[in-house]
């Protein structure tokens, strides 16, 4: 696991810490990694979990399906994101997911327990860690209603320009990349895949904007 401690040290959860206390603290929290192929399944819905996860290689989907196999992409987890924080409570219930790996990837696994009973040191990078952990948890909400927000608008083109719009700030400039094939993009704002690239071609027409596959470019 030592060769992912950049990975690690650039993600929300360690931010701060640096690379030998994340060393310390690998084995301080009994992290274990795992690895999965791509449509591998690393947690299904109706599980109850007990540890929180950081991806330190690959892509993660977080996606439901309904009982016709209509399908809703939740949430993209990239590398150096966590996934978990929301269902660790003792009262937060079972996974209302499935989190697939979208590529091969590697995962690390840590405790909840572990990393919220600070060691008896109390060092204050362990502090600094449960600190980061609530830090992400607000900024995973802040996530959702983002997305709730695409999904409120009446229309599929109004759900693409709300969609597109937070990707160009996010990234700071018209040119972007986004995490999703259109199949994917379809099924996260929950609208028609066919509609969607109709849509799509439309405002390419009309010179809102540019497309190659995943890559935009807002005009």
């Amino acid at each position: 696991m030592q060769k992912y401690v950049d990975t690690l040290k650039r993600s929300q959860l360690f931010y701060g810490v640096g690379d030998s206390e994340i060393v310390a603290m690998l084995n301080c929290l009994q992290a274990k990694m795992l690895i999965f192929k791509k449509g591998d399944y690393i947690f299904r819905e109706g599980e109850r979990i007990d540890h929180i996860t950081v991806l330190v290689e690959g892509k993660i989907l977080v996606q439901h399906d309904d009982f016709w196999g209509n399908r809703n992409i939740v949430n993209v987890i990239r590398v150096g994101e966590m996934f978990g924080e929301a269902y660790v409570a003792p009262e937060s219930g079972a996974l209302l997911n499935d989190v697939i790996a979208e590529e091969d990837s590697s995962v690390i696994f840590f405790d909840i327990k572990r990393i919220l009973t600070v060691c008896s040191t109390a060092c204050r990078f362990h502090s600094m860690v449960v600190q980061n952990l609530f830090f992400s948890i607000s900024e995973k909400n802040r996530s959702l209603v983002q997305k709730i927000g695409h999904m409120s608008k009446r229309s599929t083109r109004a759900k693409l320009l709300s969609y597109l719009s937070d990707e160009a700030k996010r990234h700071n400039s018209n040119r972007f990349t986004i995490p999703f094939s259109r199949q994917q993009l379809a099924d996260f704002l929950c609208v028609d895949r066919s509609a969607m690239s109709n849509e799509l071609c439309k405002m390419r027409d009309e010179g809102l904007l540019k497309f190659d596959k995943n890559e935009f470019i807002l005009l």
